[in-house]
């Protein structure tokens, strides 16, 4: 068996108004304590994964790169104590600009990190300080500049777009600046406002100026016909990048393919089941430090063993949100049923609508479907 690993770090030096995720701004104090129970928890589930091979790792956050050059070495050389690494594992780890330097870059070379993900989101200074950055655009160039410069070739800008104030000219001299500096993946994502957070609280009050909808619309036209201009290809929903460049770690998630998620709020799934741990952190830290990791009674919050419908329903959906779409002999291997038969009434619907398009071996979103992707993913759900 193949599997991926996700490593959450649920630190940042300060929260984006924007973010939902479980991170925190702590003492640094806590880092090291965290990580010793990180890898405890990772020498604990190898036992169950001994006969996988790794071959992606993505250490996200959080802020990863906030971590000292130790704390970092230690995760990684847990995990190539512990498991199987492909002599082709991708290794991937998230930084913010101003959270790394050349001598830590150089460290993540050495241990073997070969992909970094740049959470820079525009490169339009004066919108930073609104969505709560701490760099500025002359750090995330200069960010990208020193990873290039410690050997790194496969590196990831993410950007977003619908920010507040923002423009179609903004977007659009982000990519350009991002492509003119030889990175060979983009995520763009649009601005979701997430229940609990700041900008949540700012759009309540009618404090956020975010962008008319047209001007919105705007700019996801932009990037999705930009972009593959350029040779980014959209290979799914939100990412681009040239043939060969793809994160092959997300690849696993919407591939119904298995993975291991270690750390705080991590999701893991096999063996036909979804896990969740606990997104308490003194839970999680207390755990592993009074049981050293022995036990397989880990901290977990949420266990769903999917039943066959769901099963079927989310290969279809996490499927469809790449350019190929639903392999069909694929699923009616894995499920010994034909798709067809299964969603019929489902894909004459889309396809009237003008959201699917079916070739002899596929399934897929037309350019519309990717746009109202959440119309057709619910589509395929079974009924409650």
């Amino acid at each position: 068996m193949k599997l991926g690993i996700y490593v959450h770090i649920p630190f940042c030096r300060q929260k984006c108004l924007y973010c939902d995720f479980p991170s925190f701004t702590t003492d640094s104090q806590l880092y090291s304590t965290y990580i010793t129970a990180l890898c405890r928890e990772a020498t604990g589930r190898s036992g169950i994964f001994s006969h996988a091979v790794v071959d992606t790792v993505f250490i996200g956050g959080g802020t990863p790169t906030l971590l000292s050059q130790d704390l970092l070495n230690q995760i990684l050389s847990c995990l190539r104590e512990n498991y199987r690494l492909s002599d082709e594992v991708e290794i991937t780890i998230e930084a913010n600009p101003g959270t790394v330097d050349r001598a830590k870059l150089q460290t993540l070379q050495a241990q073997g990190v070969n992909r970094i993900s740049f959470g820079v989101q525009t490169f339009a200074e004066r919108l930073l300080p609104q969505i709560g950055r701490i760099h500025s655009a002359a750090e995330a160039a200069r960010a990208v500049e020193l990873a290039q410069a410690a050997g790194f070739d496969n590196i990831n800008v993410d950007l977003m777009y619908g920010l507040p104030e923002q423009t179609v000219q903004d977007l659009q001299e982000s990519i350009d600046r991002a492509i003119g500096m030889g990175v060979r993946h983009l995520s763009v994502y649009g601005l979701k406002i997430e229940e609990g957070t700041p900008f949540a609280s700012l759009h309540e009050q009618g404090r956020l100026a975010l962008p008319e909808e047209e001007i919105e619309e705007a700019m996801y036209e932009l990037a999705v016909h930009y972009l593959p201009a350029r040779g980014f290809r959209r290979y799914e929903i939100s990412n681009y990048a040239p043939a060969g460049w793809e994160c092959r770690h997300n690849l696993k998630y919407w591939h119904y393919q298995p993975y291991l998620g270690l750390g705080l709020a991590a999701h893991s799934f096999f063996d036909g089941q979804r896990l969740a741990n606990t997104v308490d952190l003194q839970r999680y830290i207390d755990f592993f430090s009074s049981t050293g990791g022995e036990k397989q009674e880990f901290p977990v919050a949420v266990v769903e063993k999917l039943d066959r419908e769901t099963a079927m329903a989310e290969f279809t959906f996490l499927a469809l949100r790449t350019s190929n779409g639903v392999h069909i002999p694929e699923f009616n291997t894995c499920f010994a049923a034909d798709f067809f038969s299964q969603y019929n009434k489902v894909i004459t619907a889309l396809r009237r609508q003008k959201l699917l398009e079916v070739t002899e071996k596929n399934v897929r979103l037309t350019e519309l479907g990717m746009k109202y992707g959440n119309v057709v993913f619910g589509a395929f759900l079974p009924d409650t």
